[in-house]
Protein backbone atom coordinates (compact mmCIF):
# COMPACT_ATOMS: atom_id res chain seq x y z
CA UNK A 1 0.00 0.00 0.00
CA UNK A 2 3.03 2.20 0.76
CA UNK A 3 4.87 2.13 -2.40
CA UNK A 4 1.31 1.88 -3.92
CA UNK A 5 0.98 5.94 -2.23
CA UNK A 6 3.85 6.51 -3.04
CA UNK A 7 3.73 5.66 -7.03
CA UNK A 8 0.61 7.84 -7.07
CA UNK A 9 1.63 10.73 -5.34
CA UNK A 10 4.97 10.84 -7.92
CA UNK A 11 2.97 10.51 -10.69
CA UNK A 12 0.07 13.91 -9.37
CA UNK A 13 3.20 15.71 -8.92
CA UNK A 14 4.75 15.24 -12.36
CA UNK A 15 1.45 15.76 -14.10
CA UNK A 16 1.26 18.94 -12.61
CA UNK A 17 4.61 20.06 -13.59
CA UNK A 18 4.18 18.98 -17.48
CA UNK A 19 1.26 20.72 -17.53
CA UNK A 20 0.23 24.29 -18.26
CA UNK A 21 -1.43 26.67 -15.98
CA UNK A 22 -2.44 29.67 -17.30
CA UNK A 23 -1.58 32.39 -15.35
CA UNK A 24 0.07 30.03 -12.94
CA UNK A 25 3.56 31.49 -13.44
CA UNK A 26 2.53 34.89 -12.48
CA UNK A 27 0.92 34.50 -9.33
CA UNK A 28 1.66 31.41 -7.35
CA UNK A 29 5.90 31.18 -6.97
CA UNK A 30 4.70 35.26 -5.51
CA UNK A 31 1.71 33.57 -3.16
CA UNK A 32 4.27 30.87 -2.35
CA UNK A 33 6.89 33.19 -1.23
CA UNK A 34 4.27 35.62 0.66
CA UNK A 35 3.46 32.70 3.19
CA UNK A 36 7.00 31.71 3.90
CA UNK A 37 6.84 31.93 7.88
CA UNK A 38 2.98 32.94 7.97
CA UNK A 39 3.76 36.27 6.67
CA UNK A 40 0.57 36.20 4.32
CA UNK A 41 -2.01 35.27 7.43
CA UNK A 42 -0.36 37.60 10.06
CA UNK A 43 -0.87 40.25 7.87
CA UNK A 44 -4.09 39.72 7.08
CA UNK A 45 -4.91 39.15 10.65
CA UNK A 46 -3.00 42.70 11.91
CA UNK A 47 -4.74 44.30 8.87
CA UNK A 48 -8.37 42.91 11.04
CA UNK A 49 -7.41 43.98 14.09
CA UNK A 50 -6.42 47.39 12.83
CA UNK A 51 -9.26 48.17 10.14
CA UNK A 52 -11.91 45.54 12.08
CA UNK A 53 -13.99 45.21 14.98
CA UNK A 54 -14.76 43.03 17.76
CA UNK A 55 -15.87 39.60 15.76
CA UNK A 56 -13.50 40.31 13.29
CA UNK A 57 -10.21 40.54 15.74
CA UNK A 58 -11.45 37.57 17.62
CA UNK A 59 -12.04 35.52 14.12
CA UNK A 60 -8.30 36.63 13.45
CA UNK A 61 -6.75 35.61 16.54
CA UNK A 62 -8.05 32.37 16.67
CA UNK A 63 -6.69 32.05 13.38
CA UNK A 64 -3.66 32.99 15.02
CA UNK A 65 -3.30 30.39 17.07
CA UNK A 66 -4.29 27.94 14.98
CA UNK A 67 -1.49 28.56 12.80
CA UNK A 68 0.85 28.08 15.86
CA UNK A 69 -0.51 24.87 16.91
CA UNK A 70 -0.05 23.69 13.47
CA UNK A 71 2.90 25.61 12.83
CA UNK A 72 4.60 23.92 15.93
CA UNK A 73 3.82 20.78 15.31
CA UNK A 74 5.28 20.20 11.88
CA UNK A 75 8.40 21.89 12.91
CA UNK A 76 8.72 20.09 15.88
CA UNK A 77 7.53 16.55 15.90
CA UNK A 78 6.09 15.64 11.76
CA UNK A 79 8.98 16.60 10.21
CA UNK A 80 11.86 14.76 12.43
CA UNK A 81 9.16 11.36 12.46
CA UNK A 82 8.89 11.30 8.06
CA UNK A 83 12.12 12.23 6.84
CA UNK A 84 10.87 12.47 3.21
CA UNK A 85 13.11 14.05 0.42
CA UNK A 86 12.07 17.06 -1.60
CA UNK A 87 10.77 16.27 -5.02
CA UNK A 88 13.61 16.27 -8.24
CA UNK A 89 13.08 19.49 -10.07
CA UNK A 90 13.73 17.83 -13.23
CA UNK A 91 10.20 18.06 -14.44
CA UNK A 92 9.04 21.46 -13.41
CA UNK A 93 9.94 24.26 -15.47
CA UNK A 94 12.71 26.54 -14.12
CA UNK A 95 10.06 29.99 -13.97
CA UNK A 96 8.17 27.67 -11.83
CA UNK A 97 11.05 27.02 -9.09
CA UNK A 98 11.57 29.26 -5.81
CA UNK A 99 14.47 31.38 -6.09
CA UNK A 100 15.51 30.15 -2.62
CA UNK A 101 14.63 26.72 -1.82
CA UNK A 102 13.89 25.27 1.60
CA UNK A 103 16.29 22.63 3.53
CA UNK A 104 13.87 20.59 5.29
CA UNK A 105 12.17 17.81 4.65
CA UNK A 106 9.15 17.46 2.47
CA UNK A 107 6.60 15.52 5.03
CA UNK A 108 3.91 17.24 5.68
CA UNK A 109 3.59 20.90 4.16
CA UNK A 110 4.28 23.71 6.43
CA UNK A 111 2.49 26.08 4.27
CA UNK A 112 -0.29 23.75 3.91
CA UNK A 113 -0.66 23.34 7.45
CA UNK A 114 -0.43 27.39 8.41
CA UNK A 115 -2.71 27.98 5.29
CA UNK A 116 -5.86 25.45 6.93
CA UNK A 117 -5.49 26.25 9.88
CA UNK A 118 -5.42 29.51 9.98
CA UNK A 119 -8.65 29.43 7.40
CA UNK A 120 -10.27 26.82 9.66
CA UNK A 121 -9.77 29.00 12.35
CA UNK A 122 -11.27 32.02 11.43
CA UNK A 123 -13.91 30.03 9.93
CA UNK A 124 -15.17 28.01 13.51
CA UNK A 125 -15.63 31.75 14.38
CA UNK A 126 -16.90 33.28 11.76
CA UNK A 127 -18.13 31.00 8.95
CA UNK A 128 -18.46 33.30 6.41
CA UNK A 129 -14.97 34.93 6.44
CA UNK A 130 -13.63 31.51 6.40
CA UNK A 131 -15.39 30.43 3.42
CA UNK A 132 -13.51 33.64 1.79
CA UNK A 133 -10.27 32.68 2.86
CA UNK A 134 -10.62 29.39 1.33
CA UNK A 135 -9.70 30.24 -2.00
CA UNK A 136 -6.51 31.93 -0.79
CA UNK A 137 -5.46 28.98 1.58
CA UNK A 138 -6.44 26.41 -1.40
CA UNK A 139 -4.16 28.58 -3.69
CA UNK A 140 -1.07 28.72 -1.03
CA UNK A 141 -1.76 24.81 -0.98
CA UNK A 142 -1.22 24.42 -4.80
CA UNK A 143 1.53 26.65 -5.19
CA UNK A 144 3.87 24.19 -3.03
CA UNK A 145 3.12 21.65 -5.55
CA UNK A 146 2.96 23.94 -8.40
CA UNK A 147 6.83 25.28 -7.91
CA UNK A 148 7.97 21.53 -7.31
CA UNK A 149 8.57 21.80 -3.29
CA UNK A 150 6.26 19.39 -2.60
CA UNK A 151 4.60 16.41 -3.23
CA UNK A 152 0.54 16.44 -3.18
CA UNK A 153 0.52 13.68 -0.63
CA UNK A 154 2.52 16.04 1.87
CA UNK A 155 -0.09 19.25 1.05
CA UNK A 156 -2.58 16.64 1.93
CA UNK A 157 -1.41 16.05 5.06
CA UNK A 158 -0.08 19.01 5.87
CA UNK A 159 -3.60 20.54 5.33
CA UNK A 160 -5.19 17.51 7.62
CA UNK A 161 -2.99 18.72 10.69
CA UNK A 162 -4.10 22.28 9.82
CA UNK A 163 -7.19 21.29 9.91
CA UNK A 164 -7.26 19.18 13.03
CA UNK A 165 -5.01 22.13 14.61
CA UNK A 166 -7.75 24.55 14.67
CA UNK A 167 -10.18 22.07 16.47
CA UNK A 168 -8.26 21.81 19.02
CA UNK A 169 -7.60 25.48 19.66
CA UNK A 170 -11.23 24.94 19.78
CA UNK A 171 -10.99 22.40 22.08
CA UNK A 172 -9.19 24.32 24.22
CA UNK A 173 -10.87 27.76 23.79
CA UNK A 174 -14.30 27.70 22.68
CA UNK A 175 -16.21 29.67 20.09
CA UNK A 176 -18.39 32.59 20.64
CA UNK A 177 -20.87 29.82 19.62
CA UNK A 178 -20.35 26.85 22.00
CA UNK A 179 -20.16 29.73 24.84
CA UNK A 180 -23.49 31.61 24.31
CA UNK A 181 -24.61 32.96 27.20
CA UNK A 182 -27.57 30.63 29.24
CA UNK A 183 -30.72 31.80 28.23
CA UNK A 184 -32.15 32.29 31.87
CA UNK A 185 -33.91 33.60 33.29
CA UNK A 186 -36.25 34.05 30.34
CA UNK A 187 -38.80 36.49 30.41
CA UNK A 188 -42.50 37.73 29.10
CA UNK A 189 -41.73 40.37 26.44
CA UNK A 190 -44.47 41.48 23.87
CA UNK A 191 -43.35 39.56 20.40
CA UNK A 192 -43.59 42.37 17.68
CA UNK A 193 -44.34 40.99 14.19
CA UNK A 194 -42.69 43.52 11.62
CA UNK A 195 -41.67 45.99 14.60
CA UNK A 196 -44.82 47.15 15.14
CA UNK A 197 -45.03 48.95 18.85
CA UNK A 198 -41.03 49.23 18.51
CA UNK A 199 -39.36 52.53 18.68
CA UNK A 200 -35.74 52.93 18.07
CA UNK A 201 -32.98 55.53 19.69
CA UNK A 202 -30.17 55.83 17.21
CA UNK A 203 -27.65 57.65 18.42
CA UNK A 204 -25.31 59.32 15.74
CA UNK A 205 -22.88 60.53 18.36
CA UNK A 206 -21.77 56.80 18.75
CA UNK A 207 -18.44 55.07 18.34
CA UNK A 208 -19.44 53.14 15.17
CA UNK A 209 -18.72 54.43 11.42
CA UNK A 210 -20.56 57.16 9.80
CA UNK A 211 -21.83 54.89 7.28
CA UNK A 212 -23.26 52.37 9.50
CA UNK A 213 -24.99 55.06 11.73
CA UNK A 214 -26.50 56.74 8.55
CA UNK A 215 -27.39 53.22 7.25
CA UNK A 216 -29.31 51.84 10.77
CA UNK A 217 -32.95 53.20 9.48
CA UNK A 218 -32.86 50.65 6.75
CA UNK A 219 -31.42 48.23 8.62
CA UNK A 220 -33.69 48.15 10.86
CA UNK A 221 -36.94 48.62 8.67
CA UNK A 222 -35.76 46.11 6.62
CA UNK A 223 -36.22 43.29 9.03
CA UNK A 224 -39.37 45.46 11.02
CA UNK A 225 -40.94 47.98 8.71
CA UNK A 226 -43.16 49.15 10.88
CA UNK A 227 -40.66 50.02 13.71
CA UNK A 228 -40.59 53.55 14.13
CA UNK A 229 -36.80 55.09 13.88
CA UNK A 230 -35.93 58.14 15.90
CA UNK A 231 -31.91 59.49 15.69
CA UNK A 232 -30.44 62.30 17.62
CA UNK A 233 -26.85 63.17 18.56
CA UNK A 234 -26.12 64.70 15.05
CA UNK A 235 -23.98 67.76 14.78
CA UNK A 236 -27.58 70.24 14.64
CA UNK A 237 -29.33 68.49 17.36
CA UNK A 238 -28.53 69.64 20.28
CA UNK A 239 -31.44 68.01 22.44
CA UNK A 240 -30.21 65.79 25.02
CA UNK A 241 -30.04 61.86 24.89
CA UNK A 242 -32.43 61.14 27.90
CA UNK A 243 -34.70 63.90 26.84
CA UNK A 244 -35.19 62.42 23.41
CA UNK A 245 -35.25 58.52 24.88
CA UNK A 246 -37.78 60.02 27.29
CA UNK A 247 -39.81 60.87 24.85
CA UNK A 248 -39.37 57.59 22.78
CA UNK A 249 -40.15 55.34 25.78
CA UNK A 250 -43.37 57.47 26.05
CA UNK A 251 -44.48 56.49 22.62
CA UNK A 252 -43.81 52.76 22.93
CA UNK A 253 -45.80 53.31 26.10
CA UNK A 254 -48.25 54.17 24.05
CA UNK A 255 -48.13 51.20 21.72
CA UNK A 256 -47.57 48.59 24.20
CA UNK A 257 -44.26 47.63 22.30
CA UNK A 258 -40.80 48.06 23.65
CA UNK A 259 -38.08 50.62 23.62
CA UNK A 260 -35.25 50.19 21.20
CA UNK A 261 -31.35 51.55 21.21
CA UNK A 262 -28.86 51.94 18.81
CA UNK A 263 -25.50 53.59 20.07
CA UNK A 264 -22.47 51.96 22.25
CA UNK A 265 -22.81 50.99 25.94
CA UNK A 266 -22.80 54.22 27.11
CA UNK A 267 -25.77 55.28 25.13
CA UNK A 268 -27.00 51.62 26.26
CA UNK A 269 -26.82 52.54 29.59
CA UNK A 270 -28.90 55.81 29.06
CA UNK A 271 -31.72 53.77 27.45
CA UNK A 272 -31.76 50.76 30.03
CA UNK A 273 -32.37 53.50 33.01
CA UNK A 274 -35.35 54.88 31.07
CA UNK A 275 -36.29 51.21 29.73
CA UNK A 276 -36.41 50.17 33.64
CA UNK A 277 -38.07 53.53 34.90
CA UNK A 278 -40.94 53.15 32.15
CA UNK A 279 -41.25 49.06 32.69
CA UNK A 280 -40.37 48.78 29.19
CA UNK A 281 -38.70 45.52 27.56
CA UNK A 282 -35.48 47.20 25.74
CA UNK A 283 -34.03 45.84 22.52
CA UNK A 284 -30.28 46.66 21.91
CA UNK A 285 -29.26 47.02 18.74
CA UNK A 286 -24.91 47.31 18.67
CA UNK A 287 -23.81 50.14 17.39
CA UNK A 288 -20.95 51.26 19.21
CA UNK A 289 -17.00 50.50 19.31
CA UNK A 290 -16.89 47.83 22.00
CA UNK A 291 -20.89 46.43 22.39
CA UNK A 292 -19.79 44.66 25.46
CA UNK A 293 -23.42 44.29 26.63
CA UNK A 294 -24.63 43.75 23.33
CA UNK A 295 -22.02 40.77 22.71
CA UNK A 296 -22.82 39.06 26.38
CA UNK A 297 -26.09 38.99 25.21
CA UNK A 298 -25.23 37.32 22.09
CA UNK A 299 -26.55 40.14 20.14
CA UNK A 300 -23.59 40.61 17.31
CA UNK A 301 -25.88 42.35 14.90
CA UNK A 302 -28.82 44.66 14.00
CA UNK A 303 -30.55 41.60 12.51
CA UNK A 304 -30.16 39.40 15.11
CA UNK A 305 -31.66 42.28 17.95
CA UNK A 306 -34.59 42.33 15.06
CA UNK A 307 -35.08 38.77 15.05
CA UNK A 308 -35.98 38.69 18.82
CA UNK A 309 -38.00 41.61 18.96
CA UNK A 310 -40.71 40.03 15.85
CA UNK A 311 -40.41 36.34 18.18
CA UNK A 312 -40.71 37.82 21.34
CA UNK A 313 -37.36 36.17 23.12
CA UNK A 314 -36.32 38.37 26.43
CA UNK A 315 -34.55 37.72 29.65
CA UNK A 316 -34.00 39.34 32.55
CA UNK A 317 -30.69 40.70 33.43
CA UNK A 318 -29.59 42.19 36.94
CA UNK A 319 -28.41 46.30 36.91
CA UNK A 320 -26.26 48.03 39.63
CA UNK A 321 -27.12 51.18 41.38
CA UNK A 322 -25.10 53.54 42.95
CA UNK A 323 -25.54 56.79 44.51
CA UNK A 324 -23.10 59.63 46.44
CA UNK A 325 -23.63 59.32 50.35
CA UNK A 326 -22.67 62.86 50.97
CA UNK A 327 -24.31 64.87 52.91
CA UNK A 328 -26.99 66.30 51.12
CA UNK A 329 -26.49 64.04 48.44
CA UNK A 330 -29.87 64.20 46.01
CA UNK A 331 -31.75 60.88 45.21
CA UNK A 332 -31.77 62.15 41.76
CA UNK A 333 -28.12 61.48 41.26
CA UNK A 334 -28.83 57.46 41.57
CA UNK A 335 -26.96 56.08 38.82
CA UNK A 336 -26.38 52.14 37.21
CA UNK A 337 -24.09 50.60 35.16
CA UNK A 338 -24.86 47.22 33.37
CA UNK A 339 -21.16 46.27 32.47
CA UNK A 340 -18.21 47.57 34.96
CA UNK A 341 -17.24 50.35 37.14
CA UNK A 342 -13.97 51.04 38.44
CA UNK A 343 -12.18 54.71 39.90
CA UNK A 344 -8.41 54.32 39.73
CA UNK A 345 -5.85 53.46 36.15
CA UNK A 346 -8.88 52.48 34.45
CA UNK A 347 -11.11 55.53 34.01
CA UNK A 348 -7.93 57.64 33.00
CA UNK A 349 -7.25 55.57 30.65
CA UNK A 350 -10.74 55.52 29.12
CA UNK A 351 -10.01 59.20 28.86
CA UNK A 352 -6.44 59.30 27.26
CA UNK A 353 -7.92 56.39 24.96
CA UNK A 354 -11.21 58.64 23.72
CA UNK A 355 -8.76 61.43 23.29
CA UNK A 356 -6.75 59.61 20.62
CA UNK A 357 -9.25 58.21 19.16
CA UNK A 358 -10.46 60.91 16.71
CA UNK A 359 -7.12 60.72 15.38
CA UNK A 360 -5.57 56.95 14.95
CA UNK A 361 -8.50 55.28 15.52
CA UNK A 362 -10.08 53.30 18.42
CA UNK A 363 -7.90 50.44 18.99
CA UNK A 364 -4.45 51.68 18.27
CA UNK A 365 -5.56 54.65 20.48
CA UNK A 366 -6.73 51.73 23.41
CA UNK A 367 -2.82 50.11 23.62
CA UNK A 368 -1.13 53.82 23.68
CA UNK A 369 -3.10 54.91 26.26
CA UNK A 370 -2.44 51.35 28.25
CA UNK A 371 1.04 52.49 27.51
CA UNK A 372 0.78 56.21 29.05
CA UNK A 373 -1.49 55.46 31.66
CA UNK A 374 1.21 52.37 33.16
CA UNK A 375 3.65 55.12 33.19
CA UNK A 376 2.06 57.94 34.29
CA UNK A 377 -0.93 56.61 36.79
CA UNK A 378 -0.60 56.57 40.36
CA UNK A 379 -2.50 55.08 43.49
CA UNK A 380 -5.66 56.46 44.86
CA UNK A 381 -5.96 55.75 48.67
CA UNK A 382 -9.79 54.97 49.12
CA UNK A 383 -11.87 53.59 52.01
CA UNK A 384 -13.82 50.36 50.27
CA UNK A 385 -16.04 48.91 53.09
CA UNK A 386 -14.50 50.51 55.78
CA UNK A 387 -10.93 49.24 55.47
CA UNK A 388 -8.73 51.95 54.23
CA UNK A 389 -6.71 50.64 50.68
CA UNK A 390 -4.05 52.42 48.67
CA UNK A 391 -4.87 51.27 45.12
CA UNK A 392 -4.02 50.99 41.66
CA UNK A 393 -7.42 50.61 40.30
CA UNK A 394 -10.89 49.32 41.65
CA UNK A 395 -12.80 47.03 39.21
CA UNK A 396 -16.45 46.20 40.03
CA UNK A 397 -18.50 44.44 37.33
CA UNK A 398 -21.90 43.64 36.99
CA UNK A 399 -21.79 40.13 37.27
CA UNK A 400 -19.07 37.23 37.12
CA UNK A 401 -16.55 37.99 34.59
CA UNK A 402 -14.24 34.98 32.91
CA UNK A 403 -10.95 35.86 32.98
CA UNK A 404 -8.00 35.80 35.51
CA UNK A 405 -6.98 38.93 37.44
CA UNK A 406 -6.95 42.31 35.52
CA UNK A 407 -8.30 40.86 31.93
CA UNK A 408 -12.23 40.30 32.72
CA UNK A 409 -13.15 38.45 29.67
CA UNK A 410 -16.98 37.99 29.25
CA UNK A 411 -20.18 37.11 31.10
CA UNK A 412 -21.91 33.87 30.91
CA UNK A 413 -25.07 34.94 33.55
CA UNK A 414 -26.26 38.28 33.36
CA UNK A 415 -28.25 37.51 36.35
CA UNK A 416 -26.29 36.02 39.08
CA UNK A 417 -26.99 38.31 41.91
CA UNK A 418 -23.09 39.15 42.53
CA UNK A 419 -20.47 42.11 42.60
CA UNK A 420 -17.34 41.14 40.65
CA UNK A 421 -15.00 43.26 42.89
CA UNK A 422 -11.26 43.30 41.71
CA UNK A 423 -8.62 45.32 43.48
CA UNK A 424 -4.88 46.29 42.42
CA UNK A 425 -2.97 47.09 45.72
CA UNK A 426 -0.76 49.69 45.53
CA UNK A 427 2.42 49.47 47.60
CA UNK A 428 6.21 49.11 46.86
CA UNK A 429 6.96 47.65 43.04
CA UNK A 430 3.45 46.96 43.34
CA UNK A 431 3.08 47.36 39.18
CA UNK A 432 6.95 45.14 38.79
CA UNK A 433 4.78 42.02 41.00
CA UNK A 434 2.22 42.43 39.02
CA UNK A 435 3.78 41.83 35.76
CA UNK A 436 5.96 39.31 37.08
CA UNK A 437 2.60 37.22 38.59
CA UNK A 438 1.41 38.18 34.73
CA UNK A 439 4.26 36.65 32.96
CA UNK A 440 4.92 33.37 35.54
CA UNK A 441 0.88 32.79 35.41
CA UNK A 442 0.41 33.26 39.08
CA UNK A 443 -1.78 36.32 38.90
CA UNK A 444 -4.54 34.62 40.99
CA UNK A 445 -2.40 34.19 43.71
CA UNK A 446 -0.50 37.34 43.56
CA UNK A 447 -1.14 39.38 46.41
CA UNK A 448 -1.21 42.93 45.02
CA UNK A 449 -4.27 41.37 43.32
CA UNK A 450 -7.55 40.76 45.65
CA UNK A 451 -10.97 39.31 44.59
CA UNK A 452 -14.50 39.25 46.01
CA UNK A 453 -18.12 38.94 45.28
CA UNK A 454 -20.43 40.90 46.79
CA UNK A 455 -23.89 41.94 46.75
CA UNK A 456 -23.47 45.68 47.84
CA UNK A 457 -20.17 47.71 48.21
CA UNK A 458 -19.22 50.84 49.88
CA UNK A 459 -15.90 53.58 48.70
CA UNK A 460 -16.05 56.65 50.84
CA UNK A 461 -12.84 58.85 51.37
CA UNK A 462 -12.53 59.60 47.40
CA UNK A 463 -10.06 62.58 47.02
CA UNK A 464 -11.86 65.32 45.79
CA UNK A 465 -10.60 65.59 41.66
CA UNK A 466 -10.69 61.60 41.42
CA UNK A 467 -12.77 60.21 38.27
CA UNK A 468 -15.01 57.54 37.99
CA UNK A 469 -15.84 55.01 34.94
CA UNK A 470 -19.19 53.08 34.39
CA UNK A 471 -19.75 51.32 30.85
CA UNK A 472 -17.60 53.31 29.21
CA UNK A 473 -18.51 57.06 30.29
CA UNK A 474 -15.97 59.19 32.57
CA UNK A 475 -17.42 61.22 35.36
CA UNK A 476 -16.07 62.91 38.56
CA UNK A 477 -16.13 60.53 41.68
CA UNK A 478 -18.07 62.39 44.50
CA UNK A 479 -16.70 61.70 48.23
CA UNK A 480 -18.38 58.71 48.90
CA UNK A 481 -21.00 56.15 47.35
CA UNK A 482 -22.75 53.03 47.73
CA UNK A 483 -23.95 49.94 45.29
CA UNK A 484 -26.03 47.48 45.09
CA UNK A 485 -27.63 44.76 42.97
CA UNK A 486 -30.89 45.21 41.58
CA UNK A 487 -31.52 41.43 40.39
CA UNK A 488 -33.40 40.96 37.03
CA UNK A 489 -34.05 44.57 36.98
CA UNK A 490 -34.21 44.66 32.99
CA UNK A 491 -35.89 42.97 30.23
CA UNK A 492 -34.15 42.59 26.79
CA UNK A 493 -34.19 40.99 23.99
CA UNK A 494 -32.28 38.23 22.74
CA UNK A 495 -32.35 34.81 20.95
CA UNK A 496 -32.59 32.03 22.81
CA UNK A 497 -31.02 28.56 22.59
CA UNK A 498 -32.94 25.48 22.63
Amino acid sequence: MRRVLSTWDRSAFRMVAVRHWPGGDRVLPKLSRSADHGALWLGLAAGAAVVGGRPVRRAALRGVASLAVASATVNTVAKASVRRHRPLLDAVPVIRQLARQPFTTSFPSGHSASAVAFATGVALERPAWGLALAPIAASVCFSRVYTGVHYPGDVLAGALLGAGAAFAVRGLVPTRAQLAPPARPRASAPALPGGEGLVVVANAGSGQRAAVRTDVAEQVRAVLPLAEVVECGSEDDDEPLEEVLKAAAGRAAELGGALGVFGGDGTVNAAAVVARRYGLPLAVLPGGTYNHFAYDLGIESVADACRAVETGEAVAVDLVRFRPTDDGADADTTKYFLNTFSIGAYPELVRVRERWARRIGAWPAGVLAAVHVLNSAKPVRVWVDGRERQLWMLFVGNCTYRGVGLAPVRRHDLADGVLDVRLVYGGRLARTRLLVAALTGALKHSPVLGTARARQLRISGIRSGTHLAYDGEIAPAPHALTMAKENEGLVVYRLLLE
